[in-house]
C-alpha cells in the first residue's frame, strides 16, 4: 500500500494518509473491543433451559424484551423487570400453565407454575376430602390446558329392608349410588324413588324387601253333634252313644313379607288329612208312667197321679199347679265362632236358622227340649250345651256377635214352661 502512495503522493504526504488511515482502524477496534467488554455476562433459566447472555439491557425487565420474553401476571419470575442486571446474575423464568377445575359441575380457569396437582391444590387453597373423587392423584405432573374434575361427595340416607344408615357418595342417579354400593334388588323388591332419579342430599332411598313363602298348617275340625230320638230313655234324659273325633286339615299358604313381616296370606290349596267323626246322643222320648197315690186328711181321700220313675214328683192338679221359677246367670254366644260347627246338642242348625231362639243349658239343673222363658229374651227351647255351663248358668244365642259382646253377663229370671 506505501508503494501505491508513494507512486500517487510524494513520499511525505503517503506517509501522512497512511498514519491517519491506521489510527482510523485502531480506534474502530479498540471502540468494539470497548463495546464488547463493557456488555453484563448473564444467565436466563427459561421454563428450566438455561442461556447464557451477554447483553447492555440496564435491568432484567430490558433483558427480557431483548429475548422476546412476554411477561403475565401469573408468570414466575425470580427478580422484579425493575432490578439493575450485573455480570454474573441468574434470571429465572417460568411461563404460568393453564388449568381448567370442574367442581361439581362448576369450571374455573386457573393459572400456575407448579409442577404438580398437589401442589397445585395448595397454591389455590383448594381441599377435597378422601370420600371425594378427583380425576386426578395428587403427584399427576401438571399440564398446559390441564382438565381436572371433583365430584364433592354428599350424605344419603337409606333405608333397607327397614334398616336405616347414612352413606357418603358421589353418584349422580339412584341407580349409580346402588350399583357404587353394591347393593342388589330382588325381583319383587319395591324402590322408591326410581334408579333413573338424580340423587341429593334432601332425598332419602327407600327400599322394602319383598319376599314370597310357602307357609303349611294343620287345623283341626271339630265335630258336630247329632241328637237322635231314643224312646227307651225317659223324656228329658240324654245319652251318649258314640263319642265325636275331631278331623284335620292341611291348608297350604302363599305368605307376602315386606322387611320381614306378613302383610298378607292366600289360600292356595287345602287337603282333607282326616274326616271328622259326629258325637251322637240320644234324647229319651219315653213318657213316664203314671201311678196313683191316695193320701188321708182329716177323714179325706185325695188321689194324685206320679210319674213312676226315680226322679217321680207329684201331680197337682191344675188348680194347684205352679211355674217353677230359676234365678241363673246369663251370658250369649252365636254360632260364628271359631271352631263352631252351628250345630246344638239336640241337632238344630243355627246358622241355618239365625232366629232360633236356643239357650244353652246343665240338663241337670234344665233338661234338654225344656220349654222356657227367660227375662229380656222371650220364650226358648233348651236344646244345647256348653263347657262352661254348670249349674245355674244359661248361654243365650244371638244371631249377631255385636249383640253377644253388648250382653255382657246378666242375673235373669228363668221360667219353667212344661
Amino acid at each position: 500500500m506505501k508503494k501505491i502512495f508513494s507512486k500517487l503522493l510524494p513520499a511525505s504526504k503517503a506517509t501522512m494518509v497512511l498514519t491517519i488511515i491506521s489510527s482510523v482502524v485502531l480506534f474502530a477496534l479498540l471502540g468494539v473491543i470497548t463495546h464488547e467488554a463493557t456488555k453484563a455476562e448473564v444467565i436466563v433459566n427459561n421454563n428450566g433451559e438455561p442461556t447464557q447472555v451477554r447483553t447492555h439491557a440496564n435491568t432484567v425487565g430490558e433483558l427480557l424484551q431483548t429475548l422476546d420474553i412476554d411477561i403475565s401476571e401469573y408468570d414466575e419470575l425470580s427478580h422484579p423487570e425493575s432490578t439493575a442486571l450485573a455480570d454474573g446474575m441468574e434470571v429465572d423464568y417460568q411461563t404460568a400453565q393453564p388449568v381448567q377445575v370442574v367442581i361439581d359441575g362448576e369450571q374455573k380457569e386457573y393459572y400456575t407454575t407448579t409442577e404438580t396437582v398437589g401442589e397445585f391444590f395448595n397454591e389455590q387453597n383448594l381441599s377435597f376430602k378422601d370420600r371425594d373423587e378427583v380425576s386426578h392423584k395428587q403427584d399427576a405432573p401438571i399440564q398446559a390446558n390441564m382438565n381436572i374434575e371433583v365430584d364433592k361427595a354428599f350424605p344419603v340416607t337409606i333405608h333397607d329392608g327397614g334398616k336405616k344408615k347414612k352413606v357418603w357418595t358421589t353418584a349422580s342417579t339412584v341407580g349409580d349410588f346402588l350399583e357404587d354400593q353394591k347393593i342388589e334388588l330382588g325381583k319383587l323388591d319395591e324402590l322408591k324413588p326410581k334408579k333413573s332419579k338424580q340423587l341429593n342430599g334432601e332425598t332419602p332411598i327407600h327400599i322394602t324387601r319383598v319376599e314370597k313363602v310357602t307357609d303349611v298348617v294343620e287345623e283341626e275340625i271339630d265335630f258336630s253333634v247329632v241328637t237322635k230320638q231314643d224312646s227307651s230313655l225317659l223324656k228329658g234324659k240324654r245319652k251318649v252313644v258314640s263319642d265325636g273325633e275331631k278331623g284335620l286339615v292341611t291348608k297350604k299358604y302363599e305368605v307376602t313379607l315386606k322387611n320381614g313381616e306378613e302383610v298378607n296370606r292366600k289360600l292356595i290349596k287345602e287337603e282333607n288329612k282326616k274326616d271328622s267323626k259326629n258325637k251322637i246322643v240320644a234324647i229319651g222320648t219315653k213318657q213316664p208312667e203314671k201311678q196313683t197315690v191316695t193320701t188321708v186328711s182329716n177323714n179325706t181321700s185325695k188321689t194324685e197321679s206320679s210319674s213312676n220313675d226315680s226322679d217321680s214328683t207329684v201331680s197337682r192338679s191344675s188348680s194347684e199347679s205352679e211355674v217353677k221359677t230359676l234365678q241363673m246367670s246369663a251370658t250369649a254366644y252365636t254360632a260364628s265362632c271359631s271352631g263352631c260347627s252351628g250345630i246344638t246338642a239336640t241337632g238344630i242348625n243355627l246358622k241355618a236358622n239365625p232366629d232360633a231362639k236356643v239357650i244353652a243349658v246343665d240338663p241337670s239343673v234344665i233338661p234338654l227340649g225344656t220349654r222356657v222363658w227367660v227375662e229380656g229374651y222371650g220364650n226358648a227351647i233348651a236344646g244345647d250345651t256348653g263347657g262352661a255351663i254348670n249349674g245355674n248358668k244359661i248361654d243365650l244365642f244371638m244371631s249377631s256377635k255385636s249383640d253377644a259382646l253388648s250382653f255382657g253377663r246378666k242375673t235373669v229370671q228363668v221360667k219353667i214352661l212344661e
